[in-house]
């Protein structure tokens, strides 16, 4: 069973601690980096008998620290793909791009909405990190896949959608600093817990209201494919991260076909003025005041990514 461990402030002091029913036990080895913390896992598997606390006396901070590599996989389920006017059995090829790890912050606290951005949208992810690097083509299937990816994390790949799609920006469009809210727990991985994958249901609510929905057995190219890909054209070092797409629900909303041929006939700035007015109308973009809560986790509970809890706030 995987084991959750959280990273934390507590009295003006950065530690790692493992939680279990929202105790934690602190591991007392100081502001590690996500790849230090999984090497000195490696080498220290027990849990120590030390003092403990509740989870509530300590501010829960990011478990995946920078630097790091963020690599995205973008359009990976199949409704998002039918939302989006696709047809997931078409899709021949994965979709990666990637974010700055300047967009990594706290699970519980605030994403904050640029002032020059109106259309503020959330993407709950499923993410992994990689615990083995990656410097060659390998190929990766449901028996080796356990060597790269030691744990599970929760993500919100948040995007601010007027400068993602007009300006062809995917990585500044989603880079702002906390655009990338992770965690709160990182669920180190025991043998056969990759297994409980397609078992986990992602879940996220604004303002209470359930945007999405779905389970991992719907991603499109799932982690074993996708890391076998990546190693035909990227390095990957253990701490890196893979967050993998985000189900139906988002509050963009892609234009008809009608729309989009007609927008064609159009000049660039035209177009984009036109959709940014349009999707300027939709009520499900994120606005300050407005409460994100998500989860991950299976329905026994043998993998728990905890809760996010996230406000959103206007740029000061």
């Amino acid at each position: 069973m995987a084991k959750n461990y959280i990273r934390y402030n507590k009295e003006k002091t950065i530690d790692w601690g493992q939680i279990e029913n929202g105790i934690v036990y602190p591991l007392n080895v100081g502001d590690l980096s996500t790849k230090e913390l999984l090497d000195f896992l490696k080498k220290n598997p027990i849990k120590s008998n030390t003092t403990n606390f509740s989870v509530k006396q300590a501010s829960i901070l990011s478990p995946v620290t920078a630097p790091c590599q963020i690599i995205c996989q973008g359009a990976n389920y199949r409704q998002h793909l039918v939302e989006s006017g696709l047809d997931p059995d078409d899709k021949s090829y994965n979709m990666f791009f990637t974010k700055s790890d300047a967009s990594l912050s706290n699970p519980i606290g605030k994403i904050i909405r640029p002032n020059h951005v109106k259309l503020l949208d959330y993407e709950i992810e499923l993410g992994i990190v990689f615990g083995k690097s990656i410097n060659s083509k390998i190929e990766v299937n449901s028996k080796n896949v356990s060597d790269y990816v030691a744990a599970f994390f929760m993500a919100n790949d948040v995007s601010a959608r007027d400068i993602q799609l007009p300006q062809m920006q995917w990585y500044k469009g989603k880079s702002y600093r906390t655009f990338l809210p992770a965690g709160p727990v990182l669920a180190v991985l025991e043998p056969g817990d990759f297994d409980l994958l397609n078992s986990l249901e992602l879940t996220l609510l604004v303002n209470d209201q359930i945007r999405q929905h779905d389970t991992a057995s719907n991603l499109v190219f799932k982690p074993a494919e996708t890391i076998s890909e990546l190693s035909q054209f990227c390095n990957v070092s253990p701490g890196d991260i893979l967050i993998t797409g985000t189900p139906s629900g988002c509050a963009l909303r892609a234009p008809g076909k009608l729309v989009q041929k007609i927008g064609g006939l159009l000049s660039e700035k035209k177009k984009w003025k036109l959709f940014i007015k349009g999707q300027s109308k939709r009520t499900e973009y994120l606005k300050p005041g407005d409460i994100v809560k998500s989860s991950i986790r299976s329905a026994d509970r043998r993998i728990d990514l905890g809760d996010q809890i996230l406000e959103v706030v206007q740029e000061s």
